[in-house]
């Protein structure tokens, strides 16, 4: 526990790193550390970037897990092997021996001998307003900024944004394919000054870019569920195809904790959706709708597996006792937490939540934007910090922290058998530069090649 926190510290000090999202801003927390510039898109030696037009095809030379070594019960290191995969109507038709092909009519490509990895899925992020792919613009907010200073910024600032919505979500969807990720939830601001047309903008991008990326939307009332009277556009949000209800502090923003988030849980159910609030607050009215959103779930079974709580910063303030108590009761009802893995003044109880059994899923949340100037868009280099913050390295449990960025998909179980892939996997992964899954966590390794269902959707193979 000490190691951890001079760990946190050490961090929380040397990044001189200030806020991400609407929490960061406001609770000295933020989710990313600038280990390294964004990366150009490769391309082949035309200049063009490279395309796989074949639906069925071999990969051949890529670095496959195959095992722990053991010293007893701690796994040591990682055996791996060269093999060539079929890839048919975008699935893994069949693992064979390196440079095998069966039909020899059918394309092949070579990896390269880089390590295969399941892609990265970014599980918070907000595609529809960034600053990310114009000029470069810093954060002018003066100390004291309030949540409501905040709204009204953003008031202001949301229209200016708008017709630049669809050019800077597809550079922002670049980004993360260039780090490994090909699936993402994207919260979209949906109150009284964007109306409807960050979705629509947001939904004809996705459009687009379905082939190579897969992506949620959330509804998102980032200026108060109550506070803005947004029911009736969440409403027509849900109409026009947005997948989550989202929601907003509903204590310090709504001022009306069970209200707000009553109002939510019945858009859900009156169509059939997920939940996915950010709940920033860490006072006592943090827990309190924490507790209130558990109980809820508990009483209605339609919203079992349905409700995600973005940052639920209130978890950090409970003791280690009480998060036992909570977590188990949190698991069952299959109620997922989704961190940006902050630093700083707050300590996430993050890996027993998941010992306990919660699933816990990491987003970028801001790239750069008028929340935070910091975000990278690897998925990564969030399982690297919850391996900083969070665990005791060694091999086996840095190979487990990649599960954060994965959706908690992994080469190999805890016994060092390979789960992954298997025949009928979606071919979806990521090549990197890296001998284990534990090197690729520890190292934030880098990425030569990301894969959709098949799709060669950024990088390159031989």
């Amino acid at each position: 526990m000490s190691e951890n926190k001079s760990r946190r510290e050490f961090l929380s000090q040397s990044g001189k790193i200030a806020t991400a999202a609407t929490a960061c801003a406001l609770f000295g927390a933020t989710g990313s550390v600038a280990y390294a510039a964004d990366t150009a898109k490769p391309t082949c030696e035309t200049g063009k970037p490279m395309n796989i037009t074949a639906t069925h095809y071999y990969l051949d030379n890529v670095l496959l897990e195959a095992g722990f070594n053991f010293d007893g019960d701690l796994a040591v290191s990682t055996r791996t092997e060269l093999k060539t995969l079929e890839i048919k109507d975008g699935k893994i038709a069949a693992l064979l021996d390196n440079n095998s092909h069966a039909d020899a009519t059918l394309p092949h490509y070579d990896g390269g001998g880089k390590l295969l990895l399941p892609a990265m899925r970014d599980m918070h992020i907000h595609l529809d307003k960034t600053f990310y792919g114009g000029p470069w613009r810093s954060l002018n907010r003066p100390a004291g900024t309030t949540i409501q200073d905040m709204i009204r910024l953003e008031q202001k600032l949301l229209p200016e944004l708008q017709p630049y919505t669809q050019e800077r979500a597809e550079k922002l969807i670049d980004l993360i394919q260039s780090k490994g990720s090909t699936i993402a939830r994207s919260h979209c601001n949906i109150e009284p000054t964007s109306g409807l047309k960050n979705l629509e903008n947001l939904q004809a991008v996705l459009a687009r870019r379905k082939p190579g990326f897969d992506c949620e939307i959330v509804a998102f009332p980032q200026h108060g569920l109550l506070l803005s009277n947004s029911e009736k556009l969440m409403r027509e949000a849900m109409q026009a195809g947005a997948h989550y209800v989202g929601g907003l502090d509903p204590t310090s923003v709504d001022g009306a904790m069970e209200k707000s988030l009553d109002l939510m849980f019945q858009i859900a159910l009156d169509y059939d959706k997920g939940v996915d609030i950010h709940l920033h607050e860490t006072s006592p009215a943090g827990v309190a709708a924490v507790n209130y959103m558990v109980q809820t779930v508990e009483k209605t079974p339609e919203l079992k597996g349905k409700l995600t709580i973005s940052h639920a910063f209130a978890l950090a303030t409970l003791n280690e006792q009480e998060v036992d108590a909570l977590a188990p009761r949190m698991a069952a009802q299959q109620i997922t937490i989704a961190s940006t893995v902050p630093i700083g003044t707050l300590h996430m109880p993050l890996k027993q939540l998941r010992d306990k059994g919660v699933f816990v899923i990491t987003g970028t949340d801001s790239v750069i934007d008028h929340w935070s100037p910091y975000g990278l868009g690897d998925m990564l280099e969030k399982a690297n910090l919850y391996a900083q913050l969070y665990i005791r390295p060694n091999e086996q449990t840095l190979s487990r922290a990649l599960g954060i960025a994965t959706g908690d998909v992994l080469p190999l179980n805890d016994k060092g058998e390979r789960v992954w892939p298997k025949a009928q996997d979606a071919a979806s992964f990521v090549l990197v530069d890296a001998s284990c899954s534990a090197e690729a966590v520890a190292r934030i390794s880098p990425r030569t090649a990301t894969f959709h269902n098949g799709n060669l959707v950024w990088g390159t193979v031989s």
